[in-house]
């Protein structure tokens, strides 16, 4: 274009952007390009086309796709003086800016209500993350300029599939108790993050929740049964469930409205029951942006078994973006049980996940429903680490570097493709 101003005036909502176009022109000579578009009174122009009646010009802004992973342990690594380097030897001193560097432009961290309830062997496994240390840690990933994805676990402990019991000091509330106590602990959690500028740029509103949450005190069989939530649950049930998390998704658009909401299921396998889940999510008007699924080839199958659960939620729901919030591989020691062995097409190598991380990213590429990719873990490293103070009781091998080396592996670098 030439021979006349144009003034930009940009705002961005967290990663959303949004423009609005003032012009004065000149002698009304204007030339199109592949990033800008002219309407001339309603009408698109394309090509070179000159017009003296420019109503409204749009920049086109590329998709982003958001690349990281769940860091959440990172401050137990580092209390421990796990030491980090990149592929060739180089000791990294800062890991969150070593990330950025590599082209990862978020990060997850979980949070418990009160992790100090959890069993000796869950915390044995990690569970930690109270508030007061995701409001460090999130701090942190923000003043690192990354974006900081919050995953609420309404639990003390480990909240997935198989268990999502209702913390020790909410046991014993009604429905509509809970529903006024998730509103609150929501938004009280929120409002301390915004006011230590730890801000949530995403926000999941439970953890693989395929099957509801806070089903009742841990161990009690009939309260599980009885909140259960499934293809063949009742409609009370169901009804309880959607409550919670509108309630819950109240909070994070008052405290924090330019967060976006994640609704997060684990079920890529079972097409008939991921889709229901979120079918019943609109039919209950449930308020949320994206829908999060975790991928782990060894418990989900191979890349097509992905592939179809992405090309379904994009057919079904074409109007929710979908990320991958959990995804992992290993590079040593695979467990033996209850896992589908891909080994003979990724072996447990490192050149395995990391070939296993490549053809992750170029499925995810293929479906333009997909902007987001999260590795479950990925700084799980045990160099430097004290052997009789460990950080967790056993290793984790499907993290990006090597628990013996404390190197980067390969496949940390292929995630950057997912730009």
């Amino acid at each position: 274009m030439k021979n006349y101003l144009l003034i930009f005036l940009v705002t961005f909502a967290s990663f959303h952007v949004s423009a609005q176009s003032f012009y004065v022109c000149s002698d009304g000579n204007v030339e199109t390009s592949s990033e800008l578009s002219f309407s001339d009174n309603g009408l698109t122009l394309n090509g070179n086309r000159a017009t003296s009646a420019v109503d409204s010009i749009t920049l086109h802004v590329p998709a982003l796709h958001f690349v990281g992973g769940d860091l959440s342990m990172l401050p137990q690594y580092e209390a421990k003086k796990a030491t980090y380097y990149d592929v060739n030897g180089k000791k990294i001193s800062n890991l969150l800016t070593f990330l950025k560097e590599q082209g990862w432009n978020s990060i997850r961290v979980r949070l418990f209500v009160d992790p100090s309830k959890a069993s000796d062997e869950d915390k044995g496994q990690g569970v930690c993350q109270d508030l007061e240390y995701v409001m460090a840690l999130g701090k942190r990933i923000k003043e690192a300029g990354m974006l900081f994805m919050l995953d609420f676990h309404y639990s003390d402990s480990w909240a997935d599939p198989a268990k999502q019991w209702t913390p020790d000091s909410w046991v014993g509330l009604s429905d509509e108790q809970l529903k006024t106590k998730i509103y609150a602990y929501t938004k009280d959690c929120l409002e301390q993050m915004n006011a230590v500028g730890a801000s949530p740029d995403f926000i999941q509103t439970g953890n693989e929740i395929s099957y509801g949450m806070l089903w009742g005190k841990e161990g009690d069989a009939s309260s599980k049964n009885k909140n259960f939530c499934s293809t063949a649950s009742s409609a009370n049930s169901w009804s309880r469930f959607t409550n919670l998390l509108k309630q819950a998704g109240k909070a994070c658009r008052e405290v924090c409205p330019r967060a976006k909401i994640v609704l997060h299921t684990e079920r890529v396998p079972n097409l008939s029951a991921l889709t229901n889940f979120y079918r019943k999510m609109k039919e209950a008007s449930v308020d949320y942006d994206i829908i999060g699924l975790s991928y782990y080839s060894y418990f989900h199958g191979d890349l097509s078994k992905l592939s179809a659960a992405l090309t379904q939620l994009q057919n079904t729901f074409a109007n929710k973006r979908v990320m991958i919030v959990e995804a992992g591989y290993y590079h040593a020691y695979q467990p033996k049980e209850d896992i589908i062995d891909l080994s003979s097409t990724y072996p447990i190598t490192a050149e395995g996940q990391r070939k296993f991380a490549a053809d992750l990213v170029e499925k995810l590429k293929s479906h333009q429903n997909v902007d987001g990719l999260f590795w479950w873990w990925p700084e799980a490293n045990e160099k430097g680490v004290n052997w009789e103070d460990p950080v967790t009781n056993d290793w984790y091998n499907a993290g990006l570097f090597d628990n013996k080396t404390g190197r980067a592996l390969p496949a940390l670098y292929e995630l950057q493709n997912f730009r």
